[in-house]
Formats: structure tokens, sequence, C-alpha cells
């Protein structure tokens, strides 16, 4: 039974089946990028929901399987910020962050389907439930420091319960994620080939849900550790280039290179912020900890020569303020950590 009316907005189609709520979204021309009316549209149905007795089971997916959601709408929020300023952005992406944090708290369990492209914002909606699915055609990543902010929507939280230093490089360079690897990465729990998603969309119905998802996932072994983990084994940044430059080998070299083109004051907020993130008790402590950070970064010019080297012009060549990783002020990133 469809339910085209309950979140208000064409973006998030409804459906009933069953004791099964399902919850699409719809914007498949901008990848499902996750803007306000979507995320108002997403806590109007699960509110109503909440309280109805016949919806036992939330089901969150997408209409379209080239992605569940690839981020935040950037190229809209950086709109926001050049007519009405940062703090209109700031308030804006709090009150997205709010709807995240709602449905990591839902009262009744909820099933994501991660198939396609889930990154930034897309982690935030679907990456903090029960049951995580991904598949051959899913891509996740955290790749904020591209853009000249930090990992967010919760994704902070994820990186820093990863083994090892793993989290904090992925934290760092925004590495892209294959279904199976965002298993072995506790971003997701179950890996299912894309071919089964309409059989578990009918079994959801019927079938208790662990029993079910146990049954149709594929086997993902143990990750291995990445070949330059230890290189970041460091007291600070500047040491694990200087650790990557003595490896000599040939992933060491990518992850130098990469990491020379990335925001270098998101890579200094980023490499603080893991590490404080794994003394943190609670998703919602990351949370307040990723909407301080983000209230401080937003206003720096870094966010908008992110998106707009990435998004608008995509040339690939943002100007950083600083340029170099040794103009980073640390009495800057220190108080980036102060709430305003």
């Amino acid at each position: 039974m469809t339910e085209a009316l309950l979140s208000g907005t064409p973006t998030v189609k409804t459906e009933r089946i069953g004791p099964v709520g399902r919850i699409r979204l719809d914007r498949p021309a901008k990848l499902n990028a996750v803007d306000l009316e979507m995320a108002e549209g997403i806590a109007r149905v699960l509110e109503a929901w909440e309280e109805d007795p016949d919806v036992t089971l939330l089901l969150l997916d997408s209409t379209s399987p080239r992605a569940f959601c690839s981020g935040g709408d950037l190229r809209a929020l950086s709109d926001l910020i050049r007519v009405e300023g940062p703090e209109a952005g700031v308030r804006k992406i709090t009150r997205v962050y709010g709807v995240m944090r709602q449905i990591a708290a839902y009262t009744k369990p909820i099933v994501s389907l991660l198939d396609g492209i889930a990154m930034g914002g897309g982690i935030g909606l679907g990456g903090h439930v029960p049951y995580r699915v991904v598949t051959e055609r899913s891509v996740l990543a955290m790749p904020e420091t591209g853009i000249g902010i930090t990992p967010d929507a919760g994704g902070s939280w994820i990186l820093a319960q990863m083994p090892g230093l793993s989290g904090l490089r992925l934290a760092l360079l925004g590495e892209r994620m294959t279904g199976a690897q965002a298993v072995q990465n506790g971003f997701a729990d179950y890996l299912l080939p894309s071919g089964s998603l309409p059989d578990l969309v009918t079994q959801l119905a019927t079938q208790p849900v662990p029993d079910m998802l146990a049954t149709l996932a594929q086997p993902v072994p143990a990750a291995p550790e990445h070949a330059v983990e230890a290189c970041y084994n460091a007291p600070d940044l500047a040491q694990v280039l200087h650790n990557l430059e003595a490896d000599g080998s040939e992933a060491a070299r990518q992850d130098h290179e990469a990491l020379s083109r990335l925001c270098p004051f998101s890579l200094q907020i980023t490499w603080a912020a893991w590490h404080r993130a794994r003394t943190l008790e609670s998703l919602d402590d990351a949370f307040v900890q990723e909407t301080t950070l983000v209230s401080h970064l937003m206003p720096r010019p870094d966010f908008l020569e992110g998106v707009r080297a990435k998004l608008i012009d995509k040339d690939n060549a943002p100007r950083w303020q600083p340029a170099t990783l040794d103009e980073v002020n640390p009495d800057e990133v220190a108080r980036c950590f102060q709430r305003l």
C-alpha cells in the first residue's frame, strides 16, 4: 500500500508491505543528496510510524540502484552560505543531523539498503541502524577532507570504532570502500547480491530479520591490515608523511600523494577529532563533537573552495587556506573544538 503524502515531499516515498514501513529516497537526478526537505520528510514518516502499532519494522532504501544517498546537497548548501552567510548553513546542517540522530535512536528496528553510492550524509541516514545491507554495487566513503570539512553525520564514530589505525587512515584519506570492505570496516553488517534485494524486501514482511539476512548474506573475511597502516602510528601528521616517504612502497607513495591534495586544515582537524572520538562514549557524543567542528569549519574559505573545485567547476584544483600542513596554526585547530 502506497502512502504518497505521508512524508510531505516528493523526494521521500513511502509504502506499507504488511508490517513493514518502507521509506524510499527519491531524488535520483541528485543521487539522493540529502537536503533539509528530504530529512524533514523522513522525520515526518518516522514520527507517524513510531505511534502506529501495525508497523513493526522499517526499511530505508532508494528508488535508484545508482545511489542510496551520495551525501549532503553541497551545491545547495554552498549557495545558501554565499547568499545568507555561514550561520544559515550551520543551522540547516544541524537540523539534518537531528534527523540522523532520530533515525539512530528509533524505537523500532530499521533495515537500510546501502546499495549504490552511500557517502557522507548517506552514512548519517543509513549507517546507524541495526541492520545495514550492502551489495557488490555499493560504494561507501567519508570524503569530507576533500571539501574542507571533517567526517560528520556520525561517521566519525564508526571510524573511531575500527581496529588499530585503519579508521584514522580512512578518516584522513576519505578512501572509497566496496560493499565487502564496508562490512569489514564496520560501516555495514551484511553483504548481499543486488539481485536478491527484491526477495529481501518481500521476505522482510514474513520472516525474522536476522535469520533471513544471515541466509541471504555472502561471507566476508576479516579485514587484513593495510600495507601502510603502521605509518599512521605517529605523534602527528608530519611524522605520518615522513613515515610514508621512508616506507618507499607504491601504497605509501599513493597515500602520501593523496594526503598532499587534501585540505591541510581539515586534515589537522580530522587527526585531532579521530583521537578524541576514541575516548567518546556514544554516537550522540560524536554528533555533538562533529556539530561543533562543522560550526567552525563552515565559515572558513576552505569549504566553499572545496565544493567549487569538486562539484561546481570540477577542476579538482582547490586553493586551500593555508596551503600546507606546516602552515596550519595549532591554536586555531584547538579552538575548533570549543562550542560556539
